[in-house]
């Protein structure tokens, strides 16, 4: 109530539109979901958005290492593996790009994969970690991709350029296996 009698306090004797310039003012100055509380009651902005952790590719392999050894118990893990242990001496057809043609590409030019899990020495799934739009748009990954998903494989991305918090690695490699 408090806020309310401010408000009207600031408008009193006004013109229509010096309550409108008013009203416009007033609201852009609260923070969300405060037009009901007190000045003291008004909790601190925050406006930083979550920070992302500057790390080696080095770096990012062994806290991507981590999380998987311990949270993924009961599966093996291989690292950088080469597509063609995927799909062997492959070449096949796919559509990469909308703006390009189906094409033949073979196995052996695609990125190795970061980490490939497995139970039973059968691969399950497939982790890549990629910056920028790499997943989406360099070839290697795209072919990559394109072998894990004809082997039936969840290809699980992961951008290097994003704060990748633990939970959060944890919960889109759970929610794939």
């Amino acid at each position: 109530m408090g806020l309310f009698k401010t408000l009207l306090n600031s408008v009193a004797g006004k013109t229509l539109e010096q309550v409108k310039d008013a009203v416009t003012s007033f609201v852009q100055n609260q923070a969300p979901g405060t037009a009901n509380a007190t000045p003291a009651q008004t909790p601190p902005r925050q406006y930083a958005p979550a920070q992302t952790v500057e790390r080696s590719a080095a770096e990012w392999k062994a806290y991507f290492r981590e999380i998987i050894q311990s949270e993924c118990i009961g599966y093996g893990i291989r690292e950088e593996v080469p597509v063609t242990d995927i799909a062997g001496p492959a070449a096949d057809e796919f559509k990469l790009y909308k703006t390009r043609p189906t094409q033949v590409y073979r196995a052996e030019w695609g990125k190795p994969y970061s980490f490939v899990l497995s139970q039973g020495g059968i691969p399950r799934a497939v982790v890549m970690l990629g910056s920028g739009h790499s997943h989406y748009s360099n070839v290697k990954y795209l072919i990559s991709r394109m072998y894990a998903k004809k082997a039936g494989l969840p290809y699980i991305n992961f951008y290097t350029q994003m704060p990748n918090e633990r939970g959060y690695v944890v919960e889109r490699i759970r929610k794939f296996l």
